[in-house]
């Protein structure tokens, strides 16, 4: 695959090329949600995980499956509930005929798992999940099982049903490179879901990108350089929102009680350069780091009484930030 690009600068105007290619294919089953799809592919090309948080009924799952094939990937479901257990996600071990016991691979073991209602499962079970995501890999009864390449966990949280959730630690959100908010669509773009989901219509989706050209484009997107100006503000942005630090900005200071750590810094600048590199740029500038900025801080920062108390929400303080 790294042969076929004579230089950087074509590789990177590939991959330019390929993400648009995947948003018109996504976009024939997909209406509106450009803004979602965009930032699901960047965290795809930079090798991170996604949260998706909406109510019921905005093609989430939809969405996801419909990336996995556009893909060529293979995908995985995990329907996320009270009663499910860690073996039921890793897989666990079985007896065979032989009387030997023989590890049967559980739903993780796909290149795209879809993580439906992440928080209505047991933090037993999201650890399982969550140690997969990180690590990239399972262990079951001592023996680790490497998880197929690349591996990209897309999980969605219902924001309205808290009864029965257990909400994910802020330590757990951190896996996550973003969360990305999923809203209604407009009344035209509504009509055009109604009057495409009712017929007979459906859409031939093409295969654009293999596992192996996504791996490439992983590390191509590692590869590209960014000024020193551009890192400084990525960082400079993370540190602004840990209250009671030298850094931290006065709207932090009286609304936040937790601000984002190191890894928001890495992300911040992956994101960027990914942004980049789809934008048909060859580094990223600042522009870029402030378009996913939100995306990435959202989760990563914690409100006190006193924002919650005056209708205050993480996005203002991230606008007010930016």
């Amino acid at each position: 695959m790294s042969n076929q690009y004579k230089t950087d600068v074509e590789a990177v105007d590939a991959l330019a090329k390929a993400y648009h290619d995947l948003s018109d294919e996504i976009g024939k089953v997909i209406i509106g949600q450009k803004q979602v799809v965009k930032s699901v592919l960047i965290s795809l090309f930079s090798n991170g995980h996604s949260l998706l948080v909406g109510v019921p009924g905005l093609a989430k799952t939809l969405l996801v499956s419909t990336i996995a094939e556009v893909l060529d990937l293979e995908f995985k479901r995990i329907q996320f509930t009270p009663d499910l257990m860690p073996s039921d996600i890793t897989g666990s071990e079985i007896l065979d005929d032989k009387r030997q016991f023989k590890f049967n691979k559980g739903p993780l073991f796909a290149n795209i798992v879809l993580a439906d209602e992440i928080n209505r499962t047991p933090p037993k079970t999201q650890a399982a999940l969550l140690e997969a995501m990180q690590e990239r890999s399972v262990t079951v009864y001592g023996d680790n099982y490497a998880l197929p390449k690349p591996f990209f966990v897309l999980a969605t949280q219902n924001p309205i049903e808290q009864e029965g959730t257990y909400p994910l630690p802020e330590a757990q959100l951190d896996r996550f490179m973003f969360n990305i908010p999923l809203t209604y669509p407009s009344y035209e773009e509504e009509l055009d879901v109604v009057r495409q989901t009712t017929s007979t219509h459906v859409p031939d989706l093409k295969h654009i990108l293999t596992g192996d050209q996504i791996l490439y484009f992983q590390e191509l997107v590692r590869k590209v350089p960014a000024a020193d100006n551009v890192l400084q503000y990525a960082v400079s942005l993370a540190n602004k929102t840990r209250p009671g630090t030298d850094r931290a900005a006065d709207v932090v200071n009286n609304y936040i009680s937790w601000g984002a750590g190191p890894r928001a810094s890495q992300y911040l600048l992956l994101g960027a350069k990914c942004h980049a590199a789809i934008s048909g740029k060859y580094s990223p500038d600042i522009e870029d780091v402030k378009v996913i900025a939100s995306d990435i801080l959202r989760h990563r920062i914690v409100r006190n009484y006193k924002a919650e108390a005056e209708g205050i929400s993480e996005q203002d303080i991230i606008s007010q930030l930016l």
